[in-house]
């Protein structure tokens, strides 16, 4: 029946430790046995999505006329500079995906300040180093500047008027250079022991700051953040070495937000929120709760059903099904897949593909043994015949799984993505399950205990 069955066994029960393990497992350690140093250390705890756990999931758009072409690649890098944004903000496990040409769907599982990542979301984060002579702003102020193509003016000698919002709207401000040029942005401290924020600048930039702080002693260089004032420093002495701190009323908090924004840039498109939708984790708990609880009764139904009725193949069916949800949990633990409540919904249409296969090599073995051939043979004639079908059947659920993936990524769609990932690894795994698993179980249970009585134990 079945070449180096112990061996086959021996492998099984090494993977469905392994599974175990990972299953029970939060955190992973290795350690190096000569030292007792920790060679790997990595986090399996589950990653639930918004659906299961709460958080927050927004919608953004280009905030551009209609009628205004935005490009692909600025939209592209749009979804990177808010996903590095705010996974510095400590908000991990988010999912920022492009949705259509002008749209960004953002998720994020478990956020519980959802005006911070709002704010630094929207925020175009275009900073800029502007010489505003001998007027000093102050913080919070709104400045025209030159930079983006209108005509530059040079800075006045004399404070600008201001109404009563704190902007100077008849006067416009050189901009000496921009943020492009950091290479570095961190939180660190002024003199005063307060925070602040400290930056280097590339080699170009520290030329340009350094030509500029030797030749305006005594000025003020403004530094603006989506052209409000966030510091007026005066010029002590040239700086040489591109090296320079932003120092005002900031917290540990701000100064953070801010040195965000400046480490991963400005971004290229203006985005506005479009919608906004907070799940409480109490519901995402009460979600989670159901799905458990549906999953258990539907997998203890279909366990009574495949011993009762196909005896001795169903039991070995059964220990198969337990083993695949087993290894399929340890799986998305280790790559770290987002569970949802499709990817779950996907999980039990996967797991009904493995039951299929099974069924379809049980009944294939009900018929060769009617029609009288001895088991070794019936079991043979089974899975080379049940094959095909269960071939056709898995790699057209694969097919439906990419179109499905491509779908979801093109246009946003996270509830198709997610489904359409877990029935996919689930597919595979089930097939691991049925073909390899499942025979060799029930090549093992017929080889030890050799039935006789074949109405008794395959129900025919």
């Amino acid at each position: 029946m079945i070449r180096n069955l112990y061996t086959r066994m021996v492998f099984i029960l090494i993977v469905a430790a392994l599974a175990i393990w990972v299953d029970v497992s939060n955190e992973i350690q290795i350690l190096n046995p000569f030292n007792d140093s920790v060679l790997v250390s990595r986090s399996m705890a589950p990653r639930l999505g918004l659906d299961l756990q709460g958080g927050l999931q927004v919608l953004l758009e280009a905030d551009l006329p209609e009628t205004t072409s935005v490009d692909t690649q600025e939209m592209e890098t749009a979804r990177t500079i808010v996903e590095n944004r705010t996974n510095a903000l400590g908000v991990s496990e988010n999912v920022i995906q492009l949705a259509g040409d002008r749209r960004i769907v953002g998720e994020f599982p478990g956020a519980e300040d959802a005006d911070a990542i709002l704010d630094i979301i929207q925020q175009t984060g275009l900073m800029e180093f502007v010489d505003t002579g001998d007027f000093r702003p102050e913080e919070g102020t709104i400045l025209q500047t030159d930079f983006g193509g209108t005509t530059a003016a040079e800075p006045t000698a004399t404070p600008a008027p201001t109404d009563s919002s704190g902007t100077a709207p008849d006067t416009t401000y050189h901009t000496i250079m921009t943020g492009k040029d950091l290479t570095s942005v961190n939180v660190g401290v002024n003199a005063a022991g307060q925070p602040a924020v400290d930056f280097v600048l590339s080699p170009e930039g520290a030329t340009i700051f350094a030509q500029h702080t030797a030749a305006n002693i005594g000025k003020i260089l403004t530094i603006t953040l989506d052209k409000r004032v966030i510091s007026a420093p005066g010029i002590e002495g040239a700086i040489p070495d591109g090296q320079g701190q932003i120092s005002g009323a900031f917290t540990n908090e701000s100064a953070n937000a801010l040195a965000v924004q400046l480490r991963y840039g400005s971004l290229p498109v203006p985005l506005k929120v479009v919608e906004t939708r907070i799940i409480g984790p109490t519901l995402g708990e009460d979600s989670l709760q159901k799905s458990l609880l549906a999953g258990a009764i539907g997998l203890t139904i279909v366990v009574l059903f495949m011993a009762i009725y196909y005896r001795l193949p169903g039991i070995t069916a059964d220990i198969s099904i337990l083993l695949y949800a087993a290894i399929l949990f340890a799986v998305f633990k280790f790559l770290g897949v987002t569970l949802t409540l499709p990817g779950i919904a996907g999980i039990m249409l996967s797991t009904g593909s493995a039951l299929d296969a099974n069924i379809l090599v049980f009944e294939r073995l009900k018929e060769e043994l009617r029609g009288g051939r001895v088991i070794r043979q019936a079991f043979d004639q089974a899975w080379s015949r049940a094959w095909p079908s269960i071939r056709d059947s898995n790699i057209a659920a694969l097919i439906t799984s990419a179109i499905l993936f491509w779908f979801g990524n093109t246009f946003g769609a996270t509830i198709v993505k997610g489904f359409s990932l877990t029935l996919a690894i689930g597919v595979v795994i089930s097939l691991f399950s049925s073909l390899y698993i499942t025979r060799t179980l029930l090549a093992l249970a017929l080889d030890s205990f050799k039935p006789k009585n074949l109405e008794r134990w395959f129900g025919i």
